[in-house]
């Protein structure tokens, strides 16, 4: 048994592909702005965790 797909998709318009392609080019900006800020974030905490244990570490040594 076949299945006549008979529905094609309309082709883009310039006018569409140009405006689609604008589109994804935004999200995709935003989405490596947020990426970012969400590395940066991990690792300024990462930093912090490292020298509060390596205080802590310290003062357990000198104690």
């Amino acid at each position: 048994m076949t299945e006549d797909v008979s529905y094609r998709r309309k082709p883009l318009t310039p006018e569409q592909r140009q405006a689609r392609d604008a589109t994804r080019r935004i999200e995709a900006e935003k989405a490596m702005r947020e990426h970012e800020a969400a590395q940066k974030a991990f690792y300024a905490n990462k930093e912090r965790l490292r020298a509060e244990r390596l205080a802590r570490e310290q003062t357990e040594a000198k104690g």
